[in-house]
This record gives structure tokens, sequence and C-alpha cells, in this order.
């Protein structure tokens, strides 16, 4: 790739009951792999699990023009609090349905059939990409090494996210 490559800034939200900064591990490591990858972390923060909470962060981030994609992490189970989904995917414009397919594929290699359990999912909104992870650093870690990587790389080709939230480009190109 002999152009370079357009560093984002991107916001991680991780979603839980229990997590501090010193315990929260998956967002460290969203963290540590997007500065690695050249982004820029506009912010970061911790929220309960709680569907109006979680809607109350992401929605401003989105509404931010500063911040080009919003990762989240964990709050994407079954258990009887896990509720990112429901808080998310009201705010999207549309939907990035192949995003949650190819992770439970990926996923697979790694835990099996658990990957079914999984409700990640992805979506555009207001010239934002949005992602939501489950909560565990393996999860994370497939996640970014295997998909958003690439597709946050404004140079991977033939088409990736960040050409459309980089506002000279908005393109797939």
């Amino acid at each position: 790739m002999s152009e370079a490559m357009i560093p984002l800034s991107v916001a991680v939200l991780t979603v839980s009951d229990t997590r501090t900064e010193d315990t929260d591990r998956s967002g460290q490591a969203l963290v540590e792999r997007l500065t690695a990858a050249g982004h820029r972390l506009a912010d970061k923060r911790i929220v309960a699990d709680d569907v109006y909470r979680i809607r109350a962060v992401v929605a401003v981030w989105i509404a931010d023009p500063e911040v080009q994609v919003v990762l989240t992490t964990g709050g994407t189970g079954f258990t009887g609090r896990d509720s990112t989904p429901e808080a998310v995917s009201v705010l999207l414009d549309k939907r990035i349905e192949g995003f949650g397919e190819l992770f439970r594929q990926l996923s697979w290699h790694e835990v099996g059939s658990s990957t079914v359990q999984s409700r990640c999912l992805g979506g555009l909104a207001n010239a934002t990409v949005v992602f939501c992870l489950p909560g565990s650093t393996g999860a994370c870690r497939t996640g970014w090494d295997g998909i958003l990587a690439e597709q946050l790389d404004s140079r991977h080709k033939p088409c990736n996210f960040a050409n459309l939230v980089i506002p000279e480009r908005g393109t797939h190109g």
C-alpha cells in the first residue's frame, strides 16, 4: 500500500456493571489496537449495562462531528441486562448486516457453537460507523484483527468503511 493511511477519530465504550478503568481489559485491547494502527482515541468511557445510558453516550458520539467511529464492547449476549443491541440499533441509519455474520464465522474457530450467542452488530449513523463487539477480550481481538483493522484502513481495497466517514471522500473507493 503506497498511499498513507488516513487516521480516524475513534470513541470506545465499555458496557459493564463491574468493570473499572483498572479492570477493563477489553476496552484497553481496543484502544491499544486502534492506536497501534495509527488511529486517534477521541474518547473512552465505561457505562453500566443500561439501555438508556448506553444509548445516551453513543448518541452524543454519533452527533459529534469529531467522532468518526464508535466501538462498543460488552452487553451483546443474552443475559438479563445485556442490552447494547437494543440501545444502539435504534440510532443506526443503516445496518451492516455482514459484520455480525462475519464476526460469528471468525469466532466459530475460537468458541465453537457458542458464537451463536453473540449479538454483535454494526451500522452507519450520521456519517459515523458504529461497531458493537462482545465483552470478552478475545472477542475484541477477533473483531479488530479479523474485520475492523482492514475496514477502518482507508487503503484497504476494494472497499472499506473508513472512506465513508472521511469527509473529503464519502465513498467506498
